[in-house]
């Protein structure tokens, strides 16, 4: 186990760790159901640094978002870098996912590699690409979700390749899913993100892709991309499944419901019959809860699709795993003293802010 992210904080950033960790928490809540439902079947020792890692995401997410054009988005991901070099410095900025994450990736040796993967992915939206082939399209996703998946990987103590490319698969997988269902939500922001070869593929060129956009209404050649682009997903939450079954056992049932819940959004998308226009697919709290149940029995591990080579489009951030090593292993007593830290001071203050943002 890694020595706690508290420990590895100047005292000043130490002390209100558990308090960053309940602020970013609290934007959790907010700003994504299904990935917090699931993140309460995590224990509490990697639900606190994913909160932080949650935090910082959603953040960079939404500065090159709500950025004013043209230079906002490019100035946002020029500012994010320098967080992000501050964070790794120790001398994070004075905000909440900051000061929390700087502890964390000390603690799991997460390599920054993998944050200014994510980072790279948002400066792709803020430059406004779009993406001709599935494996440009997955290029991007591996960006702004595979790097996710890793480093939650690693929170979990997980760092063997083949455990690792899956969790990478998982988060290509997820986002997937968000494109088909947002494609409507995407176009009214003036992005596409389906491959354009396979709506040509489909029957429209260049101009009735044009017109598509303009007009933003539903068309069957674009739904039946979507539901190309589903079985896609769907074949990697598949083999994402082998990678659950490797995770230690207590984050399992939340990882695995996190895989279910973000398919299923896929699932209702595809019962639309790929439409991603006139409405935005949405899971109901009871069959997430039915989810979230299903997502605590136990998979069977499979060799052969843990085996299976990485998408191209992640092995740099394998390759960035290999290349750094685990955090040190941590001495007996220090384990006790810091054991008793954390139940006085984490778990107390995270059940508190629960409570008031239920």
């Amino acid at each position: 186990m890694p020595t706690p992210p508290i420990a590895s904080l100047e005292p000043a950033l130490a002390q209100h760790w558990w308090s960053d960790v309940a602020a970013c928490r609290t934007l959790l809540r907010h700003n994504s159901r299904t990935f917090h439902a699931a993140s309460l079947l995590l224990p509490v020792r990697v639900r606190a640094p994913a909160s932080a890692l949650y935090g910082f995401c959603r953040l960079a997410d939404d500065a090159v978002d709500d950025s004013p054009a043209p230079a906002g988005p490019h100035e946002a991901v020029r500012r994010l870098q320098r967080r992000l070099d501050r964070l790794y410095a120790g001398q994070p900025e004075p905000v909440a996912a900051d000061r929390a994450l700087a502890g964390v990736v000390v603690a799991y040796a997460i390599p920054k590699a993998l944050p200014e993967f994510l980072l790279d992915g948002l400066a792709w939206d803020a430059e406004g690409r779009e993406y001709e082939t599935l494996a440009e399209l997955q290029a991007y996703a591996a960006r702004v979700a595979g790097s996710v998946g890793a480093m939650m990987s690693l929170l979990m103590e997980t760092r063997a390749p083949d455990a690792l490319a899956r969790a990478c698969d998982l988060g290509v997988a997820m986002q997937l899913s968000n494109i088909a269902r947002d494609v409507g939500d995407d176009l009214r922001l003036g992005r596409l993100y389906l491959p354009k070869a396979w709506l040509r593929e489909a029957g429209m060129d260049d101009a009735a892709i044009a017109a598509w956009r303009a007009t933003r209404q539903r068309d069957a050649r674009v739904e039946a991309v979507v539901l190309q682009l589903l079985d896609e997903a769907d074949r990697l939450y598949a083999r994402a499944a082998a990678g659950v079954a490797s995770l230690p056992l207590a984050c399992r049932p939340g990882i695995n419901a996190a895989r279910l819940m973000y398919a299923a959004i896929g699932h209702r998308v595809r019962a639309a019959g790929g439409d991603g226009i006139s409405r935005r697919a949405r899971v109901s709290g009871r069959h997430k809860l039915a989810l979230v149940l299903r997502g605590s029995l136990l998979l069977r591990p499979s060799t052969a699709a843990l085996g299976a080579a990485p998408l191209p489009a992640n092995q740099p951030l394998l390759d960035a795993v290999a290349q750094q090593p685990g955090p040190a292993p941590q001495g007996a007593a220090e384990f006790v003293l810091t054991l008793f830290d954390r139940l006085a001071s984490g778990p107390r203050t995270d059940r508190r802010t629960e409570r008031r943002t239920a």
